[in-house]
């Protein structure tokens, strides 16, 4: 294996660690915001929130691109803190995998948070619980398998993308091309075999991921309790 492939896995893994961690730190909030709000504007939000469930990747990769550039506000504000662009960076490329995974960590976070009986939240706020230690001492342990869902879904939808980083980041070995992008490479430069092997092994990365995941959520909804 070559060391440019051994780069792309590597940065491919470094990518959906650190947008895993954005988006548990963002979309837990935004959840929990969304589970406990029936209005016009939070069904606005989720509406957005959900749309790179439909929209094409290369649309959502065009405009971040556009919102990334070093001449707008964004671009400018980042390239006097950092020294450097955002478009065509790994940086670029944490901002639109996490907002374009954000509805896989979301979704199941919002469905986890909208079950839990609002008479518990209420029990412990009468037992003189701020809500803090009511999202710590209640939420959490109820909601504990849905978080796992939700990180690995994000993580997996992250190593997965193509699109959106391919037009916010390009195909620059050792900084911004990841798996996807270096399969698409292998596939240019005609050598299908080095593009097979990557190929399976996200196959079979994605394949395990979701069967351990299955299996462990079916195992969880079957169990009897004791």
């Amino acid at each position: 294996m070559s060391v440019g492939v051994l780069d792309a896995i590597w940065l491919t893994i470094k990518l959906a660690s650190i947008t895993t961690l954005f988006l548990l730190l963002l979309g837990t909030p935004l959840a929990w915001w969304l589970s406990r709000r029936r209005t016009n504007f939070s069904a606005f939000v989720e509406s957005i929130v959900a749309l790179p469930l439909i929209l094409p990747p290369t649309v959502l990769g065009f405009y971040l691109l556009i919102m990334l550039a070093p001449q707008t506000a964004v671009g400018k504000f980042w390239q006097e803190l950092t020294g450097s662009q955002l478009a065509f960076s790994f940086s670029a490329l944490v901002v639109g995998s996490v907002i374009y995974s954000l509805p896989f960590v979301v979704q199941p976070l919002q469905g986890a948070f909208s079950r839990i009986p609002h008479g518990l939240l209420q029990a412990a706020a009468t037992l003189g619980a701020p809500p803090l230690d009511q999202f710590r001492s209640v939420v959490l342990p109820m909601c504990k398998r849905s978080f796992i869902t939700a990180a690995s879904l994000g993580f997996a939808h992250t190593v997965g993308e193509f699109g959106v980083v391919l037009m916010i980041g390009g195909n620059i070995p050792g900084e911004t091309q990841v798996v996807s992008i270096a399969i698409y490479d292998q596939v240019e430069s005609l050598q299908f075999a080095n593009a097979h092997r990557l190929a399976a092994g996200l196959v079979i990365f994605s394949a395990a991921l979701l069967f351990l995941l299955y299996r462990s959520n079916r195992q969880s909804f079957w169990r009897l309790p004791e």
